[in-house]
C-alpha cells in the first residue's frame, strides 16, 4: 500500500521560511514522478514544483526563485524549501505521486496523495 505523509507546515510571518516533507512507503520514489499542489478554500487545487522520476524539477511562475523541490530516491522523499514567503503562499499544501516520468500534471492524473499541510503566512 502506498502512503504519503506530509510534515513540516506551520506558521511564518512574511519573509520566513518553511520547508515541507512528503515521505513515501510502499514504493520507490525512482519509480514517481511528483508534485506539490496547494489549495485553499473555494479554489482549486493548484501546481506549485513538480519533479519528473529523474528529479528535474518544475516550478510555476509563482513560486520561481522562492521555492526548491527535491525528490531523495535514498530517503524515499520529496521536499520543498519555501524561502521568502509571502502571504499569497497561505494554503493547504499537498504531496502527489504517479508512477511514470511525466511531470507537472493535472491534479486528477496523480494516483497517490498525502493528507496536506497547513501553511500560513501573516505578520
Amino acid at each position: 500500500q502506498v502512503q504519503l505523509v506530509e510534515s513540516g507546515g506551520g506558521s511564518v510571518q512574511p519573509g520566513g521560511s518553511l520547508r515541507l516533507t512528503c515521505a513515501i512507503s510502499g514504493i520507490p520514489t525512482s519509480r514517481l514522478s511528483m508534485c506539490w499542489f496547494r489549495q485553499v478554500p473555494g479554489k482549486s487545487r493548484d501546481n506549485v514544483a513538480s519533479v519528473d522520476t529523474y528529479g528535474k524539477p518544475f516550478y510555476t511562475w509563482r513560486v520561481e526563485g522562492r521555492f526548491t523541490v527535491t525528490k531523495d530516491n535514498d530517503k524515499n522523499t520529496l521536499s520543498l524549501q519555501m524561502n521568502n514567503l509571502r502571504p499569497e503562499d497561505t494554503a493547504t499544501y499537498y504531496c502527489a505521486a504517479r508512477e511514470g516520468s511525466a511531470a507537472w500534471l493535472d491534479a486528477e492524473d496523480y494516483d497517490y496523495w498525502g493528507q496536506g499541510t497547513q501553511v500560513t503566512v501573516s505578520s
